[in-house]
């Protein structure tokens, strides 16, 4: 079932080679830059280091660029499965997804713009997007409700004349911090009577130097500010675009947004997958060569069972997310909305609890920034929350079972 053409294989293993001797050398010597520059949360100073472009340059070349994307022109033309293998892969790096253009929110939101876009707004902002010139933003979470029901959303997008007014706040806004972010994908409330509930909100396009776009603050994650990337607060006071910047027409925002996450789903979680082989691979070198009451550490404490319960862990989550893959490839989104959900609580949950058991037996270098591990926990604990948390997730599978019984359709479950 899971079976990769000869042309998914080469991209994985030019990507696997691409990773061990170009990124993984100077990998340590990129972050401890970005975190030279970039003390505190003032984003007006975060800059990429300057051998990030040298990076992607080279990615470029190689034919290692927007592999995401299913478009074999525009993109490398692979399905959702056998990308999934290439997002394992990136994810063992906290950069490799940034060098290859394979990284969120630009992969989500430029696969919208392709899937929804104008013919306009394809050129003005997704070509430039998948050659790396410009990066992205999302802005759905709101600050002053429980976006856990994104009906719930307060921010508004209304049409007056040939324009649409914006105007509410958002937060974590992933890339808001970016030196290069030139756009913004606003989701907002449009109110309309003659419309049900899921076809009320709209997504639209904000160059961010549009008047009125106002960075509050950006939003450290753990005390980390993820520079010079980051993730921030920005509100929109009577902000003015014209009407060719709905995404797909008003009222559209709900039907692109599952249209977004979907494949987006398969990418975070296969990144954690990854990112959880590369914490056992740390886990069991930091444990095998450190003793302790004269025996390696990996053989203490029940060291080892943690060892195989990782492993098996790992595995589950792995074939879990590739049938979810295989599905939405196969039988489309919809038919796939328990594995899309499934996989969403138990890849991050497998990463939290692998990388745990890494920084245990770190010691104090597991806390700090000498491995990556600390940047793990935290992509695993905030992915629990992003895109929906656990419990939304839950819920929906649970629905879906229930009604496998015939419950909920004619009654609420």
């Amino acid at each position: 079932m899971f079976e990769l053409s000869k042309k998914a294989q080469d991209y994985a293993e030019r990507t696997r080679k691409f990773i061990l001797e170009e990124i993984e050398p100077v990998e340590g010597k990129f972050w401890e830059e970005v975190h030279e520059l970039n003390p505190d949360g003032n984003w007006k100073k975060w800059q990429w280091p300057e051998f990030l472009e040298t990076l992607k340059t080279k990615a470029k070349q190689a034919g290692l660029w927007n592999m995401f994307l299913p478009d074999d022109k525009l993109g490398a033309g692979l399905t959702v499965q056998e990308y999934a293998h290439i997002a394992e892969l990136t994810g063992r790096s906290l950069l490799a997804p940034t060098v290859f253009n394979c990284n969120a929110p630009d992969t989500g939101n430029m696969e919208l713009l392709w899937r929804y876009g104008s013919e306009q707004q394809k050129q003005q902002w997704l070509l430039p997007l998948l050659d790396g010139k410009i990066r992205s933003v999302f802005c759905m979470t709101e600050p002053d409700v429980a976006s856990s029901d994104a009906t719930n959303m307060q921010a508004t997008a209304l049409i007056e004349g040939n324009e649409i007014v914006l105007n509410g706040k958002k937060w974590w806004s992933s890339g808001l911090g970016d030196p290069n972010a030139k756009v913004i994908i606003f989701m907002a409330h449009t109110p309309d009577e003659s419309k049900d509930r899921h076809h009320q909100h709209s997504m639209v396009l904000v160059p961010i130097d549009t008047a009125g776009v106002e960075i509050q603050r950006m939003l450290p994650v753990f005390g980390d500010y993820d520079a010079p990337h980051g993730h921030g607060e920005v509100h929109f006071n009577n902000v003015r675009v014209p009407l060719d910047n709905f995404i797909g027409g008003a009222g559209q925002g709900f039907e692109i947004a599952q249209g977004r996450l979907g494949p987006g789903r398969i990418h975070h979680c296969m990144r954690c997958i990854g990112a959880a082989e590369k914490a056992l691979e740390l886990m069991i070198d930091r444990g095998m060569s450190r003793t302790a009451f004269g025996k390696e550490i990996i053989k203490l404490g029940g060291n080892l069972e943690r060892v195989a319960d990782a492993r098996v862990a790992i595995d589950q989550a792995r074939l879990l997310t590739l049938y979810a893959a295989y599905k939405m490839d196969t039988l489309g989104n919809m038919a796939a909305l328990t594995e899309i959900s499934a996989i969403k609580v138990v890849a991050p949950s497998v990463l939290e609890k692998v990388v745990d058991m890494a920084i245990q037996l770190h010691g104090g270098a597991g806390v700090s920034r000498d491995t990556p591990l600390t940047g793990f926990f935290a992509q695993a604990r905030s992915l629990r929350l992003a895109d929906g948390p656990d419990e939304v997730h839950k819920g929906m599978i649970a629905k879906l079972e229930l009604a496998k019984r015939g419950y909920g359709r004619h009654k609420k479950v």
